[in-house]
């Protein structure tokens, strides 16, 4: 009787364990692999500086730039998530809710208008204005968050938050023609961004090195006319990881990314 007892309790003891092992395996997030790139970006110094300092060397270049005679005027164009606005809480609920991007959940953080001014950004605002170069805000944000988008940009105190300044996504994600059409106005002297698509469309499409021949072949214009700010939590840089995978699983995800890296 004692002998069945003992084995009783074991094997309580060893389905207790993994029962509780199952349960700590379902907590952990789907999404959990932005964790460490969104703590970087909402605590690190350092993203803090590299901010600080692209809109410094930003400020720089344009007080050249903004010498020079055009027969246009003269305009910056800027990118809005992660360039002037700060949408990490957005990330940060991915995580807890163990879900993947959404349109539908987009538009509920987007509609909330809470999204905080990024370091450095508000103030390069003030300064292009000052020196009578106007900023567009050129984004993949949809034109039904345009009302949510100005609401924040101006409780924020950016300048040119008004409508004429913005231009954002009707059908194309591509931001060349609304470039195109912009440089019909006006003489684009610089271009801010944490996507390279922000830049130019040399960028979208990026081969099978990642883009890295085309960055080479641009490397000129990078802390000229090109500013790029640190966006590790998401990006075009993605694709190259998954490709179309949309209905890959996590653990598949998982495995993509380790394939996608490189040790010694």
């Amino acid at each position: 009787m004692k002998i069945n007892r003992i084995i009783l309790i074991i094997s309580t003891i060893i389905f207790s364990a993994c029962a509780g092992s199952e349960e700590t395996k379902e907590t952990i997030s789907s999404q959990e692999n932005l964790v460490n790139a969104t703590i970087w970006f909402q605590r690190s110094p350092e993203m803090k500086a590299l901010y600080y300092q692209g809109y410094n060397l930003a400020k720089f270049r344009l007080a050249s730039f903004a010498k020079q005679k055009t027969r246009k005027p003269k305009a910056v164009v800027v990118d809005i998530d992660e360039t002037m606005l700060d949408n990490s809480p957005f990330e940060v609920q991915q995580i807890i809710e163990s879900k993947g991007y959404s349109p539908e959940s987009w538009k509920r953080w987007s509609a909330l208008g809470k999204a905080r001014a990024l370091p450095g950004a508000v103030e390069f605002t003030h300064y292009s204005d000052s020196l009578g170069v106007a900023i567009i805000y050129i984004s993949n944000r949809k034109i039904d968050e345009i009302e949510s988008t100005l609401k924040n940009l101006d409780s924020l105190g950016f300048s040119f938050a008004n409508k004429e300044y913005l231009l954002f996504k009707e059908n194309v994600s591509s931001k060349k023609m609304r470039r195109d059409s912009l440089s019909k106005k006006y003489e684009i002297v610089m271009l801010i961004g944490d996507n390279l698509n922000d830049l130019s469309e040399v960028f979208e499409n990026r081969g099978l090195d990642w883009g890295t021949s085309i960055v080479e072949q641009n490397k000129k214009e990078f802390g000229n006319r090109f500013i790029v700010l640190p966006n590790p939590m998401y990006g075009d840089w993605e694709k190259n990881i998954y490709g179309k995978g949309d209905s890959l699983t996590t653990q598949q995800k998982r495995e993509l990314r380790i394939k996608a890296i490189y040790g010694f």
